[in-house]
């Protein structure tokens, strides 16, 4: 506005020089009163050709001038829509802070086809003390989304092992095979150990690598189908098998444990199943899976702890071999995305298989014990 009413710099300079008239830069600077905007009129006048300029001269060459810039200034001043205007007219004027540009919003409110004078809430529920009394009648409900997200819950999550413990379980479930029970933690070593063939002087029975109970230290009794069975075929009087040769103790097979795999719960299937058979005389292939926890008394670490869980697995059928199982074992991990499965024979050293040597006279129908 000061610009627009009395002029910009550079007309301000010419005015203060007659036509054809010259002065010194130092004399103008004290007509002028101050260095602010000098230079800037100087400049502006040269652009003009209103003036020409040495290092220390300054001289007016036009006779008459139009101050055109506050022209346009008290112009915009009435019309201030910058839309009218040049764009690069408006950037030079705000260059030279003659001109500022400031956004204004203003918004048009009219009535609403909902308009009422006084605000009337929304009701979200319909409870039945307003059914009882009939003040839902003129009540304004809120309108129902059924597509709204609900209130998100701070809830917790499965552990890591759970939720690989559920892809393994629906993957053998695809497979055919059907989940045992395994809900105890506590078995006997009958169970544990004597039904699988484990002699009683194998170093996993010892205290060092099995977590033994001292209440119940015994459990009531020994199965009465399998223990004469397991009895003689650990001392050798059954199966055409010498066994292991040594005298079955039955106290010793009673001991508790907490079980160090999930095995036992396989021999427990397995002697159902034959149950089954020698009752309906028909076989049916079986497929048997179990995923729950085992115990063994290990030195805890980092990749390493006194409790783990055991994936375990058999088939039940006829005319099943090696090849049956590197079958099933590789679609299990082509499930899981393991697409490049190899197979290896391989020597455990810590598998111990007690053996004593037969007497001359046995030698003609001993067998050396196998492994199941």
């Amino acid at each position: 506005a000061k610009a627009a009413n009395e002029g910009t710099p550079e007309f301000k300079l010419i005015q203060l020089l007659k036509t054809g008239e010259e002065k010194t830069r130092e004399e103008m600077g004290k007509i002028w009163g101050s260095q602010d905007g000098l230079q800037i009129a100087i400049n502006k006048g040269m652009q003009s050709k209103w003036i020409v300029c040495t290092k220390t001269t300054i001289k007016r060459i036009a006779e008459e001038v139009k101050d055109e810039t506050a022209s346009k200034l008290k112009t915009m001043l009435a019309n201030k829509v910058p839309g009218d205007y040049d764009k690069k007219m408006l950037q030079d004027l705000k260059k030279r802070q003659l001109l500022s540009i400031k956004k204004i919003k203003f918004y048009k409110v009219t009535k609403g086809p909902n308009f009422q004078p006084k605000r009337q809430a929304e009701i979200a529920d319909l409870t039945a003390e307003m059914l009882a009394k009939k003040t839902w009648e003129g009540v304004k409900f809120k309108k129902l989304n059924p597509l709204a997200k609900g209130k998100e819950l701070s809830t917790g999550n499965f552990h890591p092992l759970f939720q690989l413990r559920d892809q393994f379980r629906s993957i053998l479930l695809e497979l055919g095979f059907e989940e045992m029970p395994t809900d105890f933690y506590v078995d006997s070593s009958f169970w544990n150990f004597d039904a699988l063939f484990i002699p009683q002087q194998h170093p996993a029975r010892d205290m060092q690598d099995t977590f033994f109970l001292s209440e119940p230290e015994l459990c009531n009794s020994l199965n009465p189908d399998l223990k004469d069975n397991v009895k003689k075929a650990h001392e050798g009087n059954c199966y055409g098998s010498i066994g292991y040769r040594y005298n079955w103790e039955p106290e010793e097979a009673r001991k508790n444990i907490m079980r160090t795999h999930t095995t036992p719960c396989s021999a427990r299937m397995l002697l159902a199943l034959s149950k089954e058979i020698a009752k309906t005389k028909v076989f049916t292939p079986k497929k048997y899976f179990s995923i729950d926890k085992v115990f063994r008394n290990e030195a805890t670490d980092a990749t390493h702890l006194y409790e783990f869980h055991q994936v375990e697995g058999l088939i039940a059928d006829t005319k099943v071999s090696l090849k049956q199982l590197m079958g099933v074992i590789a679609e299990f991990f082509n499930r899981l995305g393991i697409t490049n499965v190899k197979f290896k024979p391989t020597f455990n050293p810590y598998t111990c298989l007690l053996y004593t040597s037969p007497s001359p006279r046995d030698l003609s129908t001993s067998r050396m014990p196998s492994s199941a």
